[in-house]
C-alpha cells in the first residue's frame, strides 16, 4: 500500500530525528541541572552574603550608638542584627560544608565572632567613648567586611567557572545538532528523490487526465496502474468523469428547455424588451422591440433620452424605475403616437460573466391619455368653480364691511363662517390647479443657484410667526460643508412651508421643530423637518403623499393636497420625498435633491 511505502521511506529520517531529539533532551537536562544546582545556589548564597554585610554594618552602628550613650536602644538593635547575621551565616555554613568555599565561610565566622564578642562585652561591662574603643570597633567591622568580600569574590569565581563550563556544553550541543541537521537534509533529499521517482509518474498521468477533464474532454479516463491509494484515486476520478458526462447531458436538455421557454416568454411579451451588454451593444430583443426598432426614432439606435438613462444604469449599476409620466418617451408608429415609460434594470451573472441591462418600454399611451383627460377635467372644473366662488367671496367681504347696511350679531357670525369656508375652498381650488399644472408638466421650474443657509433661514423666518403663536420653536441644523444648490426657490418654498406648517399644527406647545439639511448619498442633499408630534401609524405612512388622503381619526382640518403638491415639486426637481414616523415619537418628513442638476 502507498501508506506503507511512505512509512518505510521516511523511517530513516524519523530515526535520525529521534536521535537528535534525545541528544537535545539530554543536553537540556544537563543544562537545567547545572543552572538549578550551581547558578541558582550561588545566586542565593551571594544574596545571603549581602544580607550579612548589611547586618554587620547595622551591628557596628548599634555599637557606636551605645558608645554615644544610647545603650538601651542600641542593645536591642544589636541583638536583632546579630540574629540576622547568625541565620545567614548558618545557611552559608550548611551550603558550603565539604566544599572549597567552607574555608572562606570559616574566616567570615571568625571575624563575626570577634565583632560579636566585642559588642557583647561592651553591652555587659560598658566602655568609655574613647578613640581606642572606636578604633577597636572599626577594626572588627573592617575585618568582618574583608572576610565577606573574600567570600563574595570566591562566589564570583565559582559563577565564572560554571559559565565557562556551560559555554562548552552549548558549543558541543550546537555542533551535534548542526551535524544532525546536515545529515537530515542529505537523508531527506535522498528519500525525496526515491519517493518522487516511485510516485510522480502515476500522479503525472492523473494530472494530465484532470487537465483534459477541465477542458471539457469528459470521455478521457485515467489509467489505473496500481492497487494502492493512487489507483483508488484513479478509479474515483473515472467515476466522477462518468457522473459529469451524465450531468452534462441532463443539463444540456434543461438549458435547451430554458432557452425555448425564455424565447417564448419574450415573444409573448407585448411591451418592447431590449437586453444590452456592458458596452451598450444590443444582445437580445423581442418581436415588439424589433417592431419599434424599425421606426425613425430608433433609426440611429436608442433615442437620446433612452441612451442617457441606459448609460447611467450601466455606469452606476442601479435600476432606473420612473414613477411619473414626465419621463415618457414618445414614438410615432404607423402615423400614431405611442407613449412608452422606460424601466431599465441592471443585470449581471457571476457564473457566465455577463453584465448589462434590460430595458422594458411599458406602453402607457392609454393611461397617459386618461391622465391628461383627468387633469384637464380637474383643471377646467376648478377654474370654472373659482370664478363664481371669487365673486361670492367678494360679496361676503362687502357685506361684512357693512357698506350696504348694518348687520345683526347672528348675521355677522353667519357671514364670517361663510367667509372662512369660501377662503378654504379658494385655497383647495388653487391647490388643485397647481397640482394639475405640475402633473401635466405645464408648470416649468425657474431654477437658479441659491445658498442653502440663506434658503433655510428665509423659510424659518416666514414660518416663525405661526410657530411662535403656538408657543413653539424652530431650530435650523446645517452641515458646514453644504453651500449652494440649484433649485426653484419659489416652488421649493411651498414644500418647506407645507412641511413646517404641518409640523407646527400637529406638535404640542413648548416643542422644538428642527429644519435641517445635510449631505446624503453621492450628489444629493437631504432636507427635512422633524417634529415632536403624535406620529403617524405605520399602516398610513405609505399613503401619506396620496391625493386627498387623511390619516384615520385625524381631527385637524385639511384637504389632503399639500403633501401631494410637495411630492410633485420634489419629483420635478429630480428628487424623492419620504416620511419616517413612529407613533408617540414624532415624524420626520425629508426629501432628497440633486446638487448637479441645473
Amino acid at each position: 500500500m502507498l501508506r506503507t511505502r511512505l512509512y518505510l521511506g521516511l523511517l530513516p529520517l524519523l530515526l535520525l530525528f529521534m536521535a537528535a531529539a534525545m541528544a537535545a533532551m539530554l543536553i537540556c537536562r544537563e543544562l537545567a541541572q547545572s543552572v538549578e544546582k550551581r547558578l541558582v545556589e550561588n545566586y542565593r548564597l551571594m544574596v545571603s552574603g549581602y544580607a550579612m554585610r548589611d547586618a554587620a554594618n547595622l551591628m557596628t552602628q548599634a555599637i557606636e550608638e551605645a558608645l554615644n550613650g544610647r545603650v538601651l536602644e542600641a542593645k536591642s538593635a544589636f541583638s536583632e542584627y546579630r540574629s540576622r547575621f547568625q541565620r545567614n551565616l548558618m545557611d552559608q555554613s550548611f551550603s558550603s560544608a565539604g566544599t572549597p568555599r567552607a574555608a572562606a565561610v570559616a574566616r567570615v565566622a571568625d571575624a563575626y565572632d570577634r565583632l560579636a564578642e566585642f559588642g557583647d562585652g561592651l553591652f555587659e561591662h560598658g566602655a568609655s567613648a574613647s578613640m581606642a574603643t572606636y578604633q577597636q570597633t572599626q577594626a572588627a567591622f573592617f575585618q568582618t567586611m574583608r572576610s565577606l568580600e573574600d567570600l563574595t569574590d570566591h562566589d564570583y569565581q565559582d559563577v565564572k567557572a560554571e559559565q565557562q563550563r556551560l559555554s562548552r556544553i552549548v558549543r558541543r550541543s550546537i555542533n551535534v545538532l548542526a551535524g544532525a541537521m546536515v545529515g537530515g537534509i542529505v537523508l531527506s533529499l535522498f528519500l525525496s528523490y526515491r519517493l518522487a521517482r516511485s510516485l510522480l509518474q502515476p500522479i503525472k498521468m492523473l494530472t494530465a487526465s484532470a487537465t483534459a477533464l477541465g477542458e471539457g474532454q469528459l470521455d478521457r479516463d485515467v489509467p489505473i496502474t496500481s492497487g494502492d491509494e493512487i489507483g483508488e484515486l484513479a478509479r474515483s476520478f473515472n467515476t466522477m468523469a462518468a457522473k459529469l458526462r451524465a450531468y452534462r447531458e441532463a443539463t444540456t436538455a434543461k438549458v435547451v428547455q430554458a432557452q425555448r421557454t425564455m424565447e417564448a416568454t419574450l415573444a409573448s411579451t407585448p411591451d418592447p424588451l431590449f437586453v444590452v451588454d456592458r458596452e451598450g451593444q444590443l444582445v437580445v430583443r423581442n418581436p415588439a422591440a424589433e417592431a419599434i426598432a424599425r421606426t425613425p426614432a430608433f433609426g440611429d439606435g436608442f433615442p437620446e433620452p433612452l441612451r442617457e438613462r441606459l448609460h447611467q444604469v450601466l455606469t452606476s449599476g442601479n435600476h432606473h424605475l420612473p414613477t411619473g409620466y414626465d419621463q415618457v418617451v414618445t414614438v410615432e408608429i404607423e402615423r400614431t403616437e405611442r407613449h412608452y415609460l422606460p424601466r431599465i434594470l441592471a443585470i449581471g451573472d457571476a457564473l457566465t460573466g455577463f453584465g448589462g441591462a434590460a430595458m422594458i418600454l411599458q406602453d402607457v399611451t392609454k393611461f397617459r391619455l386618461l391622465d391628461d383627460a383627468k387633469s384637464n377635467l380637474v383643471g377646467t372644473v376648478s377654474h370654472e368653480l373659482k370664478t363664481p366662488l371669487t365673486s361670492l367671496r367678494m360679496a361676503i367681504y362687502l357685506l361684512l364691511e357693512q357698506n350696504v347696511g348694518a348687520l345683526s350679531r347672528a348675521q355677522k357670525e353667519l357671514l364670517e363662517t361663510a367667509r372662512d369656508d369660501a377662503d378654504r375652498l379658494i385655497r383647495i381650488l388653487n391647490d388643485i390647479l397647481d397640482l394639475a399644472r405640475l402633473e401635466s408638466g405645464v408648470a416649468s421650474l425657474n431654477k437658479r443657484e441659491v445658498e442653502i443657509p440663506a434658503l433655510l433661514e428665509e423659510m424659518a423666518r416666514e414660518i416663525r410667526p405661526i410657530v411662535e403663536a403656538a408657543e413653539q420653536d424652530v431650530r435650523i441644523e446645517i452641515e458646514p460643508v453644504l453651500t449652494t444648490i440649484v433649485v426653484d426657490p419659489e416652488r421649493l418654498r411651498h414644500v418647506f412651508i407645507n412641511l413646517l406648517a404641518n409640523a407646527s399644527k400637529y406638535s404640542p406647545s413648548d416643542s422644538t421643530i428642527r429644519l435641517y439639511a445635510r449631505s446624503d448619498t453621492a450628489g444629493y442633499v437631504r432636507f427635512g423637518v422633524r417634529d415632536q408630534g403624535p406620529g403617524i401609524p405605520e399602516e398610513s405612512v405609505p399613503y401619506i403623499f396620496e391625493k386627498f388622503y387623511r390619516v384615520p381619526g385625524q381631527t385637524k382640518k385639511g384637504a389632503g393636497l399639500g403633501l401631494t403638491i410637495a411630492r410633485e415639486i420634489v419629483v420635478a426637481h429630480g428628487g424623492t420625498i419620504a416620511c419616517t414616523s413612529k407613533v408617540g415619537s414624532g415624524s420626520d418628513f425629508h426629501f432628497l435633491l440633486p446638487t448637479d442638476r441645473a
